[in-house]
C-alpha cells in the first residue's frame, strides 16, 4: 500500500489540519504496518503556480504528455505520478478565506490533466484516476454548511475529485477551531474519534 499525504496549511505547529493529516497517516500505518508513506508539504516545498508553459505542457495530448512533462517539468509529473500511485490520499485542507489555500490549488492543477485524469466521452466528462481512496482532512474556524454561501473548499475538493473519477471523497472535519482553545480541542477530538472509524 502507498500513502500520499499532502499538507498545505501555513499556520505551523497551531495548525489543525496538520494534526489530523497525522492521524490519518497513524490509523492507516497501523493497519497496514509496511506502507509507503510519501509526505508532501506544500509550504515548505510548494509547487510555483502555473503558467503559460506548464498549461501547455499539462494540456498535451496522452500521447505526448508524459515526454513534455518528463523533459520540460519533471517535478510536475511526479505530483501527478506519486498521486496516481498511491492507494490512499490524505488532503490535509485548511479552509483560508471561504476556499482553500492557494498552494493547495497548485497541487490541484497538476492532477487536472486531459486524456490522464479525465476525459469527455458523448459530451460529458467522464473521470480517469478511480481507484484510491481520499481522504480529507478539513479544518475551518467557524461553521459551515457544506454548498452553503460562504463554503467553497469542501465544495471545490469535492466536485474536483468526482470530475476526475473520485466521488466517494471522505471528509474527517474539525469546525469552530477559532471559538477558543476548549473548542479547538473538543473539535479535534470529535475528528480522531471519525478517524478511529475510517
Amino acid at each position: 500500500m502507498q500513502i500520499l499525504r499532502i499538507d498545505s496549511a501555513s499556520t505551523g505547529d497551531s495548525s489543525v489540519s496538520r494534526v489530523l493529516t497525522q492521524a490519518i497517516v497513524d490509523h492507516f500505518r497501523a493497519a497496514n504496518p509496511g506502507a509507503n508513506v510519501i509526505e508532501r508539504d506544500l509550504v515548505a516545498d510548494p509547487l510555483p503556480h502555473i503558467d503559460v508553459a506548464r498549461t501547455g505542457a499539462i494540456h498535451q495530448p496522452p500521447e505526448t504528455h508524459d515526454a513534455a512533462m518528463a523533459d520540460v517539468f519533471p517535478e510536475e509529473r511526479a505530483v501527478l505520478d506519486e498521486f496516481l500511485a498511491s492507494d490512499v490520499v490524505i488532503v490535509g485542507a485548511p479552509m483560508y478565506n471561504f476556499s482553500i489555500p492557494s498552494q493547495l490549488k497548485a497541487w490541484i492543477d497538476r492532477l487536472g490533466v486531459p486524456g490522464v485524469t479525465f476525459t469527455y466521452k458523448d459530451g460529458a466528462p467522464q473521470g480517469l484516476a478511480g481507484g484510491r481512496r481520499v481522504i480529507v482532512a478539513s479544518a475551518r474556524g467557524g461553521a459551515y454548511e457544506m454548498g452553503g454561501p460562504a463554503e467553497h473548499q469542501e465544495t471545490l475538493l469535492r466536485d474536483f475529485f468526482a470530475f476526475i473519477g473520485l466521488p466517494d471523497v471522505t471528509f474527517v472535519r474539525a469546525e469552530k477551531t477559532g471559538f477558543g482553545p476548549e473548542v479547538r480541542d473538543q473539535a479535534i477530538a470529535d475528528a480522531r474519534e471519525r478517524i478511529a472509524q475510517l
